[in-house]
């Protein structure tokens, strides 16, 4: 759903930037490698010393370079597939350093072992989430589902949780608890959605057998 919808919206408001940074000469290549730095040293930097505000900040700032990277090389005719292959591979770096960075703070000062296994739990689940869709895919499969949790939906509910959480050093009481409760839900989710793929690749394998097989008695 937030593919969707957010990504159409801020796709039209990033276009004007977009098309400064062609006239600049900065190629979209350039932008996603930037943009995945960015996002992996707000996470790694900020999230294993407690400090989700401003790392969220500073990671929601990189993170839109995913829309911007597309729309420049559309702009600049040169959508390409290994542009959609260093984009897709580049996203599970950043989101594996941001699950990564919040099980480092639960493994340290945060001091909650279960915590830290669900963030370890959220960034597999989250690479099995992409990986069952590719794999499908590359069957021959339509893979024809989105899932309850997507991409889009992980990053929101854990970003979103985890500065206002940050709020927390700023006096604000109780907040800490919601990004302990978003991981838990980015957690079931993925594991509904992985199971939700499952499935469906599992439904459309058994009907092209049975087309398979039909197609052989006629």
């Amino acid at each position: 759903m937030l593919n969707k919808y957010a990504r159409g919206f801020f796709t039209r408001v990033l276009t004007p930037f977009a098309a400064m940074l062609l006239r600049w000469g900065v190629s979209p290549d350039a932008v996603t490698l930037i943009g995945t730095a960015g996002s992996v040293a707000g996470a790694l930097v900020f999230f294993p010393r407690g400090e989700f505000f401003w790392g969220t900040i500073t990671i929601t700032l990189f993170i839109f370079s995913d829309l911007v990277d597309g729309n420049m090389a559309r702009q600049a005719g040169r959508s390409s597939k290994w542009g959609a292959f260093l984009d897709s591979s580049l996203d599970r770096v950043a989101d594996a350093a941001i699950f990564g960075g919040l099980a480092m703070w639960y493994a340290g000062k945060g001091d909650n072992d279960i915590l830290c296994a669900v963030s370890i739990f959220c960034l597999a689940s989250g690479q099995v989430v992409s990986y069952t869709k590719a794999r499908g895919e590359s069957l021959g499969f339509p893979v024809n589902v989105s899932g309850l949790v997507e991409r889009a939906e992980r990053l929101v509910i854990s970003l979103v949780a985890a500065g206002f959480a940050g709020l927390h050093k700023f006096g604000v009481p109780y907040i800490e608890w919601l990004l302990p409760v978003a991981l838990w839900v980015v957690a079931v989710g993925s594991l509904v959605t992985v199971a939700q793929r499952m499935l469906t690749v599992r439904r459309e394998a058994a009907e092209l057998e049975a087309a398979g097989a039909a197609e052989g008695v006629e």
